[in-house]
């Protein structure tokens, strides 16, 4: 543990690299004709992964960094779904064929909001417009507090096989400071429940940096949490950002724990997860030894995308819905991001890609560099760069940052070599700006370091 190095390099403010570059350098240069040109190029015998953003709750959590509103009634979540169906007719259409899907993820908002029709209902026409293979992932994220028997049976009907929980925190302070109050027995019927049906991929989420939060706080929702064994834990900073959003303003800057607060939790969970079995997988997720996750990154295969790491080996990601993006070989997409406006252009027989990115060949050599990065606490450049047709001297005569980590003991280095030093992990995203060439005036959207 390196508290030296939290209070130095924990304010600043870095993107999580689910991708390369980030979501703040889209542009409307990249709109629906250019998306439906790359569309047209994929190739015949691709494997496509989906994902399908549902951007409604019951309650605004005020930690929440997701696009999402809050909808007291079905109607408007069926008209929504019914645009999503829609959007895979299109998008479907492009590409004139049934595209092998492997992975597929509902991201939210809070997607089992749907009734279990609504689900079934659009399960279905993804099944009918793609060829979702007999051992696809298709994994959904769920709020306990509303889960009913009814949706975890259209869940399992619909072949859903992995789930993410959020849990966040198991401290009453801690959940109403920010309002999300939900019991330890919400989250263990739930999980019994899903595993009764044959969902047997759990996944728990958690947060450290909250407001009131504390090491023993955290330990405590830690022991509470492994007593139900799920497959795989998220631990996420928290990430206030209160000009982006608006909500988060109804947290007091004043409850929150600093840079050196942070890392203590972070470190307590992670230590706390290990001693229960858990291996970590990269920055912020954490597997049982005989999970898919943890054999990928032992094999070398973990991969790195806008859901966090994953097992998900294709490089093709459609996104549907308001405000997804999606990851082509040429480059990146993104809906509207705005509800309303997402559903005038399917409304209107449109693709709703209002901005994206065209990858260069050095966007590309730092995509790989960064993953690597991000996956293993490390990166060989010279295999990478010889890929590329590239130089290592190019990229480290042009990083005074990576100077300094190397310098501040943060990263060992031998030959075109660079590895984190074992106890200063934590700051994996410090090596990954490293070799970020878009850095710039956009950070105060990204999260803090530590």
């Amino acid at each position: 543990m390196r508290p030296d190095l939290a209070v130095c390099y924990g304010q600043e403010r870095l993107p999580r690299y689910t991708s390369y570059p980030t979501a703040p350098h889209f542009s409307a240069e990249i709109g629906p004709d250019i998306y439906a040109e790359w569309l047209k190029t994929i190739p015949q015998h691709a494997s496509t992964s989906l994902y399908m953003h549902v951007p409604f709750c019951r309650s605004m959590c005020w930690y929440c960094g997701c696009h999402t509103s809050v909808v007291r009634r079905d109607e408007p979540v069926a008209r929504y779904a019914s645009a999503l169906r829609c959007e895979i007719d299109l998008v479907s259409r492009q590409v004139e064929r049934r595209i092998q899907v492997d992975h597929i993820h509902f991201g939210g908002g809070t997607p089992t909001i749907m009734t279990p029709e609504t689900f079934a209902d659009l399960i279905g026409s993804i099944r009918h417009s793609f060829l979702v293979t007999p051992s696809a992932e298709i994994a959904v994220e769920i709020d306990p507090r509303t889960l009913s028997d009814a949706m975890i049976d259209a869940l399992a009907y619909g072949g859903v096989n992995r789930v993410s929980l959020g849990v966040q925190s198991c401290d009453p302070i801690v959940q109403r400071a920010i309002h999300r109050v939900q019991s330890f027995e919400e989250t263990a019927a739930a999980t019994a429940n899903l595993r009764r049906a044959g969902i047997h991929g759990v996944n728990f989420d958690l947060i450290y940096g909250l407001p009131h939060q504390t090491v023993a706080s955290c330990l405590d929702t830690v022991r509470q949490c492994i007593e139900l064994r799920p497959d795989r834990f998220s631990v996420f900073g928290y990430a206030h950002v209160p000009t982006f959003k608006k909500h988060q303003r109804k947290i007091n800057e004043a409850w929150l724990p600093d840079s050196l607060e942070r890392h203590e939790q972070s470190y307590a969970i992670t230590n706390a997860l290990k001693e229960a079995g858990y291996s970590q997988i990269g920055l912020d997720h954490f597997a049982l030894p005989d999970d898919a996750m943890a054999a990928a990154l032992r094999n070398g295969a973990l991969r790195r995308n806008f859901q966090g790491y994953t097992t998900d080996d294709s490089n093709i990601l459609l996104g549907f819905g308001a405000s997804a993006i999606g990851r082509m070989p040429q480059g990146y997409v993104q809906n509207e991001v705005n509800t309303h406006a997402y559903l005038e252009s399917i409304a209107n027989g449109k693709l709703a890609t209002v901005k994206g990115y065209a990858l260069t060949d050095d966007d590309r050599l730092r995509a790989e560099i960064i993953e690597h990065v991000m996956c293993d606490f490390g990166v060989d450049l010279d295999p990478i760069c010889a890929r590329h047709r590239s130089a290592p001297e190019t990229i480290l005569n042009a990083s005074p940052r990576l100077k300094k980590l190397i310098s501040d003991g943060v990263v060992q280095r031998e030959g075109t070599t660079f590895n984190l030093a074992q106890d200063s992990r934590f700051l994996v995203r410090s090596l990954a700006a490293a070799f970020d060439a878009h850095l710039d005036g956009s950070k105060q959207l990204h999260s803090r370091a530590v």
